[in-house]
């Protein structure tokens, strides 16, 4: 047994810090899944997305929204659950190189954050102006709506939160107390997914699909800049690697 663990340790202290098989695989899950997504609506934006009365924009549109929800339910419930339930209980006391491993992995969730913001927050928000400007709507529920509101926004909201209980129950440097930074980067962005009710309901009353600098959408611009706050994130990271970095990591 006494040798088993000697290896255990041994094999732990010879793994690489930062596992790039992880960091490319979660970058390339996010544009592999949506470039499909971008595919699938240019496919079926034009030919079953512009009068939603017809059957095949429930098909198509409608019945991609009901299984969308019921799988960011899913698969958030799972992932946060996971991350809360196999948490470290001793996280005060892993060795520093261990600590220094699990900050590159809390890395490697921070880029898949950014970037899963970038396809909700910039690219497909982007693409839903172009779309108003070209399509005059008959609902809510657009097929450019369809992907922003209800897939990208919530997908870089489950990321979000994981990135952010993975440093909760796995370093210390965040054990302690709420991180503000951290709160307002992930909270911030977040509040985006209720302005979306404000912004519909607005759009009810007030015909301005061309008027994206109207008062009704400043919500989306100042809780998308809370994303910002990611530098104060990076900031507390820079400082305990270097913390780190002049310890014995052997």
């Amino acid at each position: 047994m006494a040798a088993t663990t000697e290896s255990v340790k041994a094999d732990a202290a010879e793994a690489p810090l930062l596992n790039k098989t992880n960091l490319w695989a979660g970058i390339a899950l996010y544009l592999v899944f949506y470039s499909f997504i971008r595919w699938y609506e240019g496919v079926y934006g034009w030919s079953a997305g512009l009068d939603s009365f017809a059957p095949e924009f429930e098909t198509y549109w409608m019945n991609m929204l009901y299984i969308e929800l019921v799988l960011e339910v899913v698969i958030s419930a799972a992932l946060w659950g996971y991350l809360w339930k196999s948490r470290d209980r001793k996280v005060m006391s892993i060795t520093p190189r261990e600590e220094l491993r699990r900050h590159f992995t809390h890395w490697t969730w921070l880029v898949c954050y950014g970037w899963a913001i970038y396809w909700g927050a910039s690219y497909f928000t982007e693409q839903d102006g172009t779309w108003h400007q070209t399509i005059v709507r008959d609902t809510d529920f657009t097929p450019s709506h369809i992907i922003e509101f209800y897939l990208s926004y919530p997908i870089y909201i489950i990321t979000g939160v994981a990135a952010f209980l993975y440093a909760k129950t796995r370093l210390p440097t965040y054990n302690e107390g709420l991180h503000l930074m951290y709160m307002v980067v992930v909270i911030g962005p977040f509040m985006i997914l209720p302005n979306v009710g404000l912004n519909e309901w607005g759009h009810t009353f007030w015909f301005m699909e061309e008027l994206f600098v109207a008062p009704l959408h400043y919500g989306f611009v100042f809780f998308g800049w809370a994303a910002l706050g990611i530098l104060g994130v990076l900031n507390t990271e820079v400082m305990a690697i270097t913390k780190l970095l002049k310890k014995d990591l052997a």
